[in-house]
């Protein structure tokens, strides 16, 4: 559906442009031989999912007209080493306090944990997701 580019600029930098013409860039995490000095692959991966989590479930909100906001996680990616990948990701989705006792509540949960990107990862990835409501 959109189309994207990338390019390689050195160093371990990579520049990714989007069709509407915003740019995002990559570095290689400290810990791989980078300078970390912005989101690495993975870190875009595990950010990845929670906002699209976060946006499945505005969309399912507003099919329910059920108010959205002030909608925010807690992200931990962790790695393991042989082979270097994602073993983990741990999300903290913190949810608006009406939300708790909300009828509704389920239904938007589950539209998140069954987001594209939940349903795209490989079965071994570890996600530990949790709702936190005030």
């Amino acid at each position: 559906m959109s189309n994207m580019t990338l390019k390689y600029t050195g160093d371990l930098r990579c520049e990714l442009t989007h069709y509407s013409g915003v740019k995002i860039y990559t570095d290689a995490p400290v810990d791989n031989h980078g300078k970390g000095e912005s989101f690495s692959p993975t870190d875009l991966m595990c950010s990845s999912m929670a906002a699209c989590m976060v946006t499945i479930m505005g969309i399912e909100a507003q099919k329910l007209n059920v108010p959205f906001s002030d909608v925010y996680v807690d992200i931990k990616k962790i790695m393991v080493i042989q082979p270097r990948k994602i073993g983990r990701i741990e999300l903290k989705v913190h949810m608006p306090e009406f939300l708790k006792d909300h009828p509704c509540r389920v239904q938007i949960e589950q539209a998140g944990l069954n987001c594209p990107i939940a349903l795209s990862i490989h079965p071994d990835l570890i996600l530990d997701i949790s709702f936190i409501y005030p």
